[in-house]
């Protein structure tokens, strides 16, 4: 079975992955919704705004509207497809077939670079890599925003899984091996999380100063203002 993001690429992208949140319970959809809330609290209408793992554009239509310019990158040519012809993205955003780990910009381009719903565990990218990059090409006093997922989540998240696994868009989940924010599906797919001291052990592993804050109490993000 595919491992790692080559997971979400041939597993759980376009329709598939739609149908992810489709399904989701009116817990997870308040998350979904209050990460978004959140994320759009932090832009300005000239910001040029960079977000990592687009999907098929479910966050990124929310974004486009509030911001200059928007750009969705993704390692799935189905999703980034998907995106444009169900017009999830506004007509001046693009849509750009990307690995986050291995960005194709210059530097300093973005005021706002955006990795949210757990996208630091999901990309499956070696998190310090992921992090350089990100800092690489977001603007001296840009915005990086990352989150992971709150502990006090864990039994709304295990319930989303839950249907997706009835649903056959993941593999039924191994509870002998699941648990400590970490979901394992007999498919060999595992979903873990991001802690706050792992954002903060990470950063400064890296060299810079975050701020850390719980929202809705499901969402952990990590803020890092660009010097």
């Amino acid at each position: 079975m595919p491992q790692g993001s080559q997971y979400y690429a041939e597993k759980l992208s376009a329709e598939r992955l739609r149908k992810c949140y489709d399904l989701a319970p009116p817990r997870v959809r308040q998350y979904l919704e209050t990460e978004i809330r959140h994320v759009l609290s932090r832009i300005h209408a000239s910001d040029v705004v960079l977000e990592l793992g687009c999907g098929y554009g479910r966050v990124l239509q929310e974004l486009a509207p509030r911001a200059g310019t928007t750009i969705g990158i993704d390692n799935s040519l189905s999703n980034l497809r998907l995106a444009r012809e169900t017009g999830k993205t506004a007509r001046s955003c693009r849509l750009l077939l990307m690995d986050a780990g291995a960005l194709s910009f210059r530097p300093n381009v973005f005021d706002v670079l955006v990795g949210i719903q757990n996208g630091i565990s999901a990309f499956k990218v070696e998190p310090h890599r992921l992090l350089r990059e990100s800092l690489r090409v977001t603007k001296p006093g840009g915005l990086i925003l990352l989150s992971s997922y709150a502990e006090a989540f864990w039994d709304a998240r295990m319930e989303w899984f839950g249907l997706q696994a009835k649903h056959g868009l993941v593999g039924e989940i191994d509870r002998d091996r699941t648990g400590n924010g970490v979901i394992v599906c007999r498919d060999g797919f595992r979903a873990t999380t991001f802690t706050p001291g792992d954002f903060r052990e990470l950063c400064t592993s890296v060299g810079v100063q975050c701020e850390i804050c719980e929202v809705d109490h499901s969402s952990v993000f990590c803020e890092i203002r660009v010097e």
